[in-house]
């Protein structure tokens, strides 16, 4: 498994192949899946938490099932820009899942992604305890739509200049 910037995930996710976000919480992971473009970021159910072996069995059964290339991982970043204990705790996830996975994983600035992800539920008036239980998925779908933004946005300076990504 290889971790990667934006700049080079579209060139290691084969042809067909979705992008997956992932909002790693401590009591439920939040799962969002791109289409085969990499336009739009669907939210999925959250899966439970429970041990890493489990977890990670969890997941990787479920993007499997989804036709997952890559990963997009939040990282909670501080609003300072500090890294504390949570960024230690998803870099962690992220070196165990190495060990089970060739998917490349991306690390995006999560900073607001689940505030964000709460207003526009609210906006949606879905109430207080279905936010509760969609908030993960909302989280890692804004997670996910930004970093395919990011690459709609790399496309496009691809086309204008000739060149290609950085």
């Amino acid at each position: 498994m290889t971790v990667l910037t934006i700049e080079q995930l579209e060139d290691h996710v084969a042809e067909g192949k979705t992008v997956a976000g992932l909002d790693l919480g401590t009591k439920t992971i939040g799962i969002a899946i791109s289409d085969r473009g990499f336009s739009f970021a669907n939210p999925r159910p959250v899966l439970k938490r429970r041990k890493f072996t489990h977890d990670a069995q969890d997941l990787l059964k479920a993007l499997n099932a989804e036709n997952v290339g890559a990963i997009v991982i939040g990282l909670p970043v501080n609003m300072d820009g500090s890294e504390g204990p949570r960024v230690q705790a998803t870099r962690a996830f992220v070196r165990n899942m190495e060990k089970l996975t060739d998917l490349p994983f991306v690390y995006w600035d999560e900073r607001l992604s689940t505030v964000a992800a709460e207003r526009v539920l609210i906006g949606m008036d879905v109430s207080r305890q279905k936010r509760a239980e969609r908030i993960d998925s909302a989280a890692a779908a804004f997670i996910l739509q930004g970093a395919l933004d990011r690459l709609q946005s790399l496309r496009q300076e691809t086309d204008t200049d000739g060149s290609s990504f950085p």
